[in-house]
């Protein structure tokens, strides 16, 4: 990776997506696994069904709908977006991007920010117009100065104008540009083609994903002013689609594993077993069944049992994992959350739901805590257990 990308000398066949040609035949032999790591590829991991929130979603984007997609760490949200890229490109010309290959650097001014996002389109997307991508070769090459965010939307509006499809843009991890102002700028752009999305072409949806909501990036930038809590996203529509994986869910995985290796394992019972103690957090539903096949079964391939779910259990709860560092470190961090967490587990408080609350609100929006009846509950059993 080049540490100044404006740098880069700039040609058309460096952005085309080229495969190779024993791509498929390596994808082919590889047995699929139960992911922890990163985003998941049906074609080589097990995981669930992902159709039905798809057609959800697209029910969104057909309605023209901008929203954020604000869920915990490891929660699935990078292999979601990547499916819906591929479920949504019959119908529109989707522009996927991921905040994280953005420098802080890069959100220093506007002229950093448009150099750096016009070499991310042009990375990450190769059906691109002659002339938008002759326009985002010169925006990104960086040599022209005093250019300002104005310059980059009157090229997407052109791109949005003359495209035979409609436009979706997807930004993965957003929360790396949210202390920035010249993101909340952005925003403040896309929400004003918005609002005059009825007078010109623009974008049909716009997706941004991440853990922080970035409805409130306003208060995080200018604390001290009036209008802090006047958002530049207060367009975003509610996203309000179950991510946690449920029974059946899980069932369907297993039963793809159950194809492959015919175990003869009572797939519904161990699927109830592992939700029992997960809740269905995806990440933790992965651990457990990653676990079982690799740590416990190994080569023998054998029914899995409830034994070996409580075995698992007790693997995960002694495991030094990403998630569990995120969670303490955010505990740590957060005083009010940390407080209403100790009331949870070692007070055995009820504590009705208030929104408004901002240690609730914090537990929330991280994966801490989860809602049922007007009452906030610890997320899991298995978070029960490891934040004791």
């Amino acid at each position: 990776m080049v540490e100044n990308n404006r740098n880069i000398v700039h040609n058309k066949s460096k952005y085309k997506k080229v495969k190779s040609v024993g791509e498929d035949r390596q994808v082919a032999e590889l047995k699929k696994f139960f992911n922890v790591n990163g985003s998941c590829n049906p074609q080589i991991h097990y995981m669930i069904d992902l159709s039905e929130r798809l057609s959800e979603i697209k029910k969104m984007v057909d309605a023209g709908e901008y929203f954020t997609i604000n869920r915990a760490r490891q929660y699935g949200k990078t292999t979601l977006l990547a499916a819906l890229a591929e479920y949504l490109k019959s119908d529109y010309k989707v522009i996927s991007l991921d905040f994280q290959t953005i420098s802080y650097g890069d959100f220093e001014n506007e002229e950093k920010f448009v150099a750096a996002f016009s070499n991310e389109i042009l990375i990450s997307e190769y059906d691109i117009p002659e002339d938008i991508r002759s326009t985002l070769l010169h925006l990104a090459d960086g040599k022209e100065r005093n250019v300002t965010l104005s310059v980059l939307f009157r090229t997407l509006l052109q791109w949005c104008r003359i495209s035979e499809k409609p436009l979706v843009l997807i930004i993965d991890e957003v929360d790396t540009a949210t202390n920035n102002q010249v993101f909340v700028d952005f925003l403040a752009q896309l929400r004003a083609y918005y609002l005059r999305r009825m007078q010109m072409p623009t974008f049909r949806s716009v997706i941004l994903a991440g853990v922080y909501d970035v409805r409130n990036v306003k208060s995080k930038i200018r604390p001290e002013e009036n209008h802090k809590m006047n958002s530049p996203w207060n367009i975003a529509a509610k996203f309000k689609i179950d991510m946690n994986f449920s029974v059946d869910d899980i069932s369907g995985m297993l039963n793809e594993y159950e194809q492959d290796y015919q175990t003869g394992m009572d797939v519904v019972e161990i699927a109830e077993m592992i939700y029992s103690y997960t809740s269905g957090y995806p990440y933790l539903v992965s651990c457990l069944c990653k676990m079982i096949d690799e740590d416990i079964k190994g080569e023998s391939k054998t029914a899995w049992s409830k034994q070996d779910v409580l075995t698992a259990v007790k693997m995960l709860l002694n495991d030094k994992n990403p998630l569990f560092e995120s969670l303490i470190g955010k505990l740590n961090e957060y005083q009010g959350m940390k407080n209403l967490i100790y009331r949870l587990l070692f007070r055995g408080e009820n504590i009705g739901y208030n929104p408004d609350d901002s240690g609730i609100d914090m537990a929330e929006m991280f994966g801490f805590i989860k809602v049922r009846n007007g009452n906030v509950y610890i997320a899991n059993r298995i978070f029960e257990t490891r934040l004791r």
